[in-house]
Parts: C-alpha cells; sequence; structure tokens
C-alpha cells in the first residue's frame, strides 16, 4: 500500500504524488482511495487502492530509466502497422502496461507520423495523452518542471 507522498505512476493518467488516503461512498459501497495529483495538467485523480495491482499502478521510474527512454526517444523509429485501427490497439496495450520504455516509444513513434500529418484523429489524442503521461514521470523523476520536461522530449525527438 502506498503511503501519503508517494510518487506513483497510473498508467492512464500519468504520474502524480498520493496527497490523501480517503474512505468515499460510491454506489452504495465504501472504498479507500487514493487522491493523486498529477502536475502535468494540475489534475486530482482518484484511484480505489484494492484496484491498484489490475490497472498497473506502480511506483514512478528510476533516473535510470528515465534516461533510458530519453534514449529510446532518439533512436530510429520502430514499425508500425499502417491500419490506424489496429494501431491504435496496440498502442492502447502499451500504454497501459505502465512502462516508461514502451510509453517513450510511442511518442516518438507518432509525433514522427504526426509531423508527415499522417495521424488519425483519435491518434492525435492519443499522443496528446501520452506525451503528458510521459512527461508527468519525467517532472517528478528529475525534478523539473512542465517545459523543461516538455522539451527534452522534443529535444531527444
Amino acid at each position: 500500500m502506498y503511503q501519503e507522498g508517494d510518487r506513483i505512476l497510473y498508467p492512464m493518467h500519468g504520474a502524480g504524488i498520493v496527497r490523501k488516503i480517503e474512505k468515499r461512498e460510491i454506489l452504495g459501497n465504501v472504498k479507500d482511495y487514493y487522491i493523486l495529483h498529477v502536475p502535468c495538467g494540475d489534475m486530482n485523480v482518484m484511484i480505489p487502492v484494492d484496484n491498484c495491482d489490475a490497472i498497473g499502478v506502480r511506483p514512478i521510474a528510476s533516473e535510470e530509466e528515465v534516461r533510458e527512454a530519453v534514449e529510446i526517444l532518439k533512436q530510429d523509429s520502430t514499425h508500425m502497422t499502417g491500419n490506424w485501427n489496429k494501431r491504435y490497439r496496440e498502442n492502447m496495450e502499451k500504454i497501459k502496461t505502465g512502462d516508461i520504455r514502451l510509453v517513450a516509444g510511442i511518442v516518438r513513434n507518432l509525433t514522427r507520423i504526426d509531423r508527415e500529418n499522417r495521424l488519425s484523429a483519435g491518434e492525435k489524442k492519443m499522443l496528446t495523452n501520452v506525451r503528458k503521461i510521459l512527461q508527468s514521470e519525467i517532472m517528478l523523476v528529475m525534478n523539473i518542471d512542465e517545459q523543461d520536461a516538455r522539451q527534452m522530449i522534443e529535444d531527444a525527438i
């Protein structure tokens, strides 16, 4: 179980700091929830404590893992299917893993496809979200602000 002040990643929303653990009644069920503050976008997310393993919540990456992710951003794009719908589903599965290296690969590949104006509307939204996920983790691990994290990603790609 995480404690207040712990830095964790919620794969679909990004990295943040556990601000509180509180009981909430939702649909007649009383459960404990982490109140996670995600600084990238300045939002709070409620995460059911008993569901963390199932949704892939984990401690934030190490500095070494962030450096590996930045190196992945610099590498050549990997092959992705030309079918945007299949590519979208494959990328969504990678995002759900919470693996910073897989997320970096998605950011790199989709950014490069976007520069050629070949992304679907759904993938453009995915790119925006996955950038924020990566950016939020970089911010917390490297102790830098949102702009510096965004610039670190851009410089690497």
